[in-house]
């Protein structure tokens, strides 16, 4: 049958030696003879399969401590040879070199080590060369030659072979392949960021990113885009306890809920999420409270988005939640009683996010073909990051309010103004072209939901005010005190309007765009 391939001989060299035992079962059921690394061939024999060492097959013994054990001339002639070039053919009886059609092969578990260790030297040892110089040369060859990289396939390997008694078809050789090919590229990334982190090589000549398949998704933002996840972890340290499948702009929405409340101090803090944005913030200690705080600042805007509680949802908290419509609701854990109301609506999307961490030092943004990296911007600013420069100073409490509204601040997009009063939100205006804009929307956000608490409450700016005009607004709305990154050239406008109308101004050394 046209491109259909017998297996004559398989090559198996694995650290990962999982299903094995399947497989030499089938292997052996169709006489085909194999060949092992020495370790591999211990563990054959042990399972009372037979094969036939490389040392052996090759006629050289392994050296430098079991580096170089499968880069032979045999070993690749058999693999590399176009089966119908006369040419290959003559070479191999010349040699007497044999065919070789299979060849499962996994890598040193490099990643693991540098996630359990430090040293340097055993970390080295695990960088295969092997491993990857087989597949690569077995994948090149996909016409002719099966190439198999995780145990994970073994099952779909023994299907193939017993559909085609012995045999695979050119379909499932290049599947393979392709999975040969990305794995090779996942591992060869996975150690070029060993090595730039390791020597603080922020931006290499090249950059590599990997990431491993998670889940397809529904679609992507819209219907007719499609969309997957990926993570260069095994997973993404979230847990799904009830709901609908999540779609690329719930998890959009969860990783930025996450961003913030994971930002705060351990089991405390509430944030609410529509578009990707912050609509609600709070840090009071009472969970309840603080839900209640957050879901007030706009509660317009909080239907049908994301509730990200930092800390374990306990019942009187769940019945609150179910009062209002939320499509995810994320926690550090559910109680039994919490989680028994929650669940009684059908869709909503329950998150236990307790092992999330906001790990990683680096952002991405791709359009196309070119993409942009920077570090993240991870600075909590405190008081250090700070300057003083009005007549009046600030309380202790309008300080803490002020670094909360910064804080804050740099997770709304760009232009962006956050009001507050004590350790909550009242007013967000975010993405908009005008800082003056901006203002307008927090200060009519506060005037609709929290007109109460607007009078005396402070004011942070995502980066400077390059006209006193937005002040002056601010300033007329009731706000006591303002935060903004100093460097405009109108710095000291701001100032003397600061002065005139007895308001607090606070400086920051740091911007925070997030466009």
């Amino acid at each position: 049958m046209k491109n259909i391939v017998k297996i004559k001989r398989a090559l198996i060299s694995i650290s990962d030696k999982s299903f094995l035992k399947s497989l030499l079962s089938v292997l052996t059921k169709y006489k085909i003879e194999i060949i092992s690394s020495r370790k591999t061939h211990k563990k054959i024999k042990k399972f009372g399969f037979k094969s036939i060492e490389i040392s052996n097959f090759t006629g050289s013994n392994e050296i430098l401590g079991g580096q170089v054990k499968t880069l032979h001339p045999k070993i690749y002639a058999g693999i590399l040879n176009i089966r119908n070039n006369k040419n290959h053919k003559l070479d191999l009886i010349k040699n007497h070199f044999e065919e070789i059609d299979l060849v499962i092969v996994n890598f040193y578990p490099f990643e693991n080590v540098i996630k359990k260790k430090n040293n340097f030297k055993s970390i080295i040892e695990n960088i295969d060369i092997g491993g990857p110089t087989l597949v690569r040369a077995a994948a090149k060859n996909f016409n002719s030659v099966l190439v198999i990289t995780n145990p994970r396939n073994y099952i779909h390997v023994i299907n193939e072979i017993n559909k085609y008694t012995g045999s695979t078809s050119l379909s499932f050789r290049k599947q393979m392949a392709i999975n040969a090919f990305n794995e090779i590229a996942n591992y060869d990334s996975i150690i070029a960021n060993y090595f730039n982190d390791k020597f603080d090589v922020q931006f290499p000549n090249k950059k590599t990113f990997t990431g491993k398949l998670i889940e397809n998704l529904r679609y992507g933002e819209n219907p007719h885009q499609k969309a997957a996840i990926y993570s260069n972890e095994n997973n993404l340290n979230i847990k799904q306890l009830h709901g609908e499948k999540l779609s690329f702009n719930n998890y959009n929405d969860i990783f930025s809920a996450l961003s913030i409340s994971k930002s705060f101090e351990k089991n405390s803090g509430t944030v609410i999420i529509k578009h990707a944005n912050p609509c609600g913030v709070s840090i009071e200690k009472n969970n309840l409270k603080s839900f209640n705080l957050a879901f007030n600042c706009d509660p317009m805007s909080a239907y049908g988005g994301v509730v990200s509680c930092n800390f374990k949802i306990e019942k009187n908290l769940a019945k609150k939640l179910n009062q209002s419509y939320f499509e995810i609701i994320i926690a550090n854990e559910f109680k039994k009683d919490a989680l028994k109301i929650l669940k009684k609506k059908k869709n909503v999307r329950l998150i236990n996010a307790s092992n999330f961490q906001n790990k990683g030092n680096s952002n991405i943004l791709f359009y196309k073909k070119t993409f942009l990296y920077q570090n993240s911007d991870d600075l909590i600013i405190n008081k250090k990051n700070l300057k003083v420069v009005s007549k009046k100073k600030p309380s202790k409490d309008e300080m803490e309010s002020l670094i909360f509204a910064f804080n804050v601040c740099k997770y709304v997009k760009s232009n962006a103004i956050v009001l507050t009063k004590e350790k909550s939100t009242i007013g967000i205006g975010s993405g908009q072209p005008s800082r003056l804009d901006s203002c307008d929307l927090a200060i009519n956000k506060a005037k609709k939901f929290q007109f109460k608490n607007l009078s005396n409450s402070v004011a942070a700016s995502d980066a400077f005010f390059s006209f006193t005009d937005a002040l002056e607004k601010l300033i007329q709305s009731g706000i006591s005190a303002v935060i903004q990154p100093q460097g405009s050239i109108r710095d000291k406008e701001i100032i003397k309007l600061a002065d005139k109308t007895g308001t607090v101004l606070v400086f920051s050394k740091t911007r925070h765009f997030k466009h």
